[in-house]
């Protein structure tokens, strides 16, 4: 493919912003329409959990100024995602993690509880006979403290949600407990009613500040996987610069710096092996358990934890080129774009806040003129607006997103598109291709036939000895049958092009290659003809080994044949098996000739094997098979990308190209087969706890607010239910960081 179409200017560009101030899913409903209406905005989303927004522009034309001033309008406050906020520090990527303001809001919602305890405990107490209610004025000024200063920033939200002329969750606050401190307020100076209702407004107002401080805990919790990964990476690295050693910033590295890596320390970019031999975990960036072996040559991960040996590394790709960066930025643009659920929340979200200050009104209405009396009307209007709060909808979604996509990261599968979630449960086929997904994709000698009065170590050893020093990948394949071998020595050895090679091994010139060599040469294959044509036909290569005396007339004779194969991988056919036994239907689907589908079909036990399949012809059978239901397409070949992106769920596996991954809503950080079960499972899994989050979020007021309509629930209780319908919503979706993949566990 053409490497300028691939680096070709895109049409659009992103920027993310972190937005301060938004309450509930109606904010986010109201943020996403002033972006949206920024001349040269073509899209935005905003994420609730994560409180951020991203913005796709049109290049050039549209700054991030302008954007934080539309928010600003809307009664928000945002900066540009990376540089902080007034009052706010990043404390990583993808999940804002504000330190200071964390805590003072938790010290808010606790002074806010120890006020409103004086006024809630002889509520409660009342039904057993202990009267310990307040003064009127003492009331007055607990309530008024917890009104005025912890309510403020209730107040401050829902007028800048007037100026928009919106309704947010704090408009129901507002409206809820001013209502029942105004009665109670009338009543006190009044003297007209025995029961005042400082209680309701102050309970009301500490349980939803302690909700919300417990909701952002438990989101700080939910981006800890994000964090973990950026830790990963060190300050400082150990360079060798003209001989000299020496220790820099991170910052300083430049590409191809000699890195000196001891051990037991981190590797801190991403490199090639060039001096030392030993073990790198890299389990924190993988999930592979095992410790990878590294010599001169290999790749190594900036992040991976360095073993027993210490290291060179010539520094190849650093900051946002590594492969940590690319990792974080795929979790983080999973949790800022939205699947199609969210869409249709946020729908409703916008209509729900003018429809429950409606039911309140007639709420209200209703009572009064049943004769309850205006002060009951209004206490049952005030629990209708409290329970009502929409703050659960909004984080249902996000939520398990944020924890779903965090835990899938930690064990090397990478969820790059959210739609594909809900794609996932609904699987009925995954489409493998073979070379390189199911196979190692690298030629192995699979078969040794020999002539008569010929073992196989003779034929190995002779073959092993001409290929020495070939780079050919028949070549390697042979020398890794070999090891351990007694091979040897070979001279005069040379390449035949299109034929083979030749050598002389220990006084005879030795033949190895195809059968046009064996043809020109005069050799007699007819002994191994057969089975030859039967390792051709499982779409084996074939080589003839031949040999004769340097001093000898006649043709050389045939010593044996060889077969090499791609070899299936380890555990690829237990993978194959028990996607069947979910009841899944499993199709290989191969560019490879026929023979070879029809031998990997058979070790992998794949009944439906389509072979010779070009790039669009993959494609064309993806889109036939969705027909019968959603197909998931597993690849990892530039071929494979139409394929991955015609399907509902596309898998790139690890090691693959960059257009395959590209293509797909799902990467594997290994080639490891069994890693595509597990991503179909946490991928179905954390669909499965968005709707259990919407559940509970759409229960808690499908059944709270006809109760308070009702005059069956007060205002404290629809407090306390309102408040803990968030802290449930999300709870329900951390039990996902307790996910493992079943091979792991």
């Amino acid at each position: 493919m053409d490497q300028a179409i691939l680096e070709a200017a895109p049409a659009d560009e992103a920027v993310d912003l972190h937005i301060e101030g938004m309450s509930c899913a109606a904010c986010v409903g109201r943020v996403e329409r002033a972006l949206r209406r920024v001349p040269g905005v073509l899209a935005a989303e905003v994420n609730l959990g994560t409180e951020r927004a991203r913005v796709r522009v049109e290049p050039g034309v549209t700054g991030s100024a302008v954007l934080i001033a539309a928010l600003q309008a809307a009664g928000y406050a945002g900066a540009e995602a990376g540089v902080p906020g007034k009052g706010a520090e990043e404390a990583g990527p993808g999940v804002v993690a504000r330190a200071v303001p964390w805590r003072r809001d938790g010290f808010g919602a606790a002074a806010a509880c120890v006020l409103a305890v004086p006024l809630v405990l002889p509520m409660l107490l009342m039904p057993f006979g202990v009267d310990l209610v307040l003064p009127g004025l003492v009331q007055l000024m607990l309530a008024g403290v917890v009104q005025v200063v912890f309510g403020a920033r209730f107040y401050r939200g829902a007028w800048q949600a007037l100026r928009a002329g919106a309704g947010s969750m704090d408009s129901l606050v507002v409206l809820g407990t001013s209502a029942a401190f105004g009665l109670s307020v009338w009543q006190l100076f009044t003297h007209q009613g025995t029961h005042l209702y400082f209680e309701a407004s102050a309970a009301v107002i500490a349980l939803v500040r302690l909700g919300k401080w417990l909701e952002v805990r438990a989101r700080r919790q939910a981006g800890e996987a994000l964090r973990a990964m950026e830790r990963l990476r060190p300050d400082r690295a150990r360079v060798q610069r003209d001989g000299i050693e020496t220790e820099v910033p991170l910052a300083a590295l430049r590409a191809h710096d000699l890195l000196l890596v001891r051990p037991g320390e981190r590797i801190p970019a991403d490199g090639l092996v060039r001096e030392g031999e030993g073990s790198v975990d890299e389990s924190l960036l993988t999930g592979e358990a095992r410790a990878v072996l590294k010599a001169p040559g290999s790749r190594v991960t900036g992040g991976s934890l360095n073993g027993e040996a210490a290291l060179l590394v010539e520094a190849t790709a650093l900051g946002a080129e590594s492969q940590l960066a690319r990792m974080v930025r795929l979790v983080e643009d999973a949790q800022a774009a939205k699947p199609p659920v969210q869409r249709l929340v946020d729908r409703v979200s916008a209509v729900f806040v003018p429809v429950v200050v409606g039911i309140a009104v007639l709420t209200g209405l209703g009572w009064w003129m049943a004769g309850a009396g205006w002060e009951a009307a209004l206490v049952d209007a005030v629990a209708v607006l409290v329970i009502a709060c929409p703050c659960a909808l909004g984080l249902a979604t996000p939520a398990a997103i944020m924890v779903g996509t965090g835990a899938a990261a930690r064990h090397g599968i990478l969820i790059r598109d959210p739609a594909a979630l809900e794609s996932a449960r609904a699987i009925r086929t995954v489409v493998f291709d073979k070379t390189g997904t199911l196979t190692e994709g690298r030629p192995a000698l699979m078969a040794i036939h020999t002539a008569a009065g010929v073992s196989d170590g003779d034929v190995l050893r002779l073959a092993a000895a001409v290929q020495a020093r070939s780079e050919h990948p028949l070549a390697r394949a042979v020398a890794t049958r070999a090891v351990g071998l007694a091979v040897p020595d070979a001279t005069g050895a040379r390449a035949l092009p299109g034929r083979g090679m030749e050598a002389v091994v220990a006084g005879y010139r030795v033949l190895l290659g195809n059968g046009r060599l064996m043809r020109d040469e005069g050799v007699d294959t007819a002994p191994l003809a057969d089975v030859a044509r039967g390792l051709e036909a499982a779409g084996r290569t074939v080589s003839f080994l031949a040999r004769a005396g340097l001093a000898e007339a006649g043709p050389p004779r045939l010593l044996g044949v060889l077969g090499f194969g791609d070899m299936v991988k380890p555990g690829a056919a237990e993978v194959v098996a028990a996607l069947r036994q979910a009841g899944l239907r499993v199709v290989l689907l191969t560019g490879d000739n026929r023979g070879a589908a029809a031998a990997a079909g058979a070790a992998l036990g794949i009944d439906d094997v389509r072979a010779e399949a070009l790039p669009g012809d993959k494609a064309a059978v993806v889109a036939a098979l969705r027909r019968d239901g959603p197909v998931a397409m597993v690849g990892d070949g530039v071929n494979d990308a139409p394929a991955l992106a015609a399907a509902d769920v596309g898998i790139a596996m690890g090691g693959g190209t960059d257009v395959a991954a590209a293509a797909a809503g799902i990467t594997l950080l290994r080639g490891d087969p069994a890693l595509v079960g597990a991503a179909l499972d946490i991928a179905g899994r954390t669909y499965a706890r968005i709707r259990h989050g919407l559940f509970w979020a759409f229960a808690y007021n499908l059944v709270g607010i006809p109760l308070a309509a009702a005059g069956l629930l007060s205002p404290v209780v629809a407090g306390t239910a309102m408040a803990f319908s968030s802290v449930a919503v999300v709870g329900n979706a951390l039990l996902l960081r307790r996910w493992r993949p079943k091979a792991a566990a």
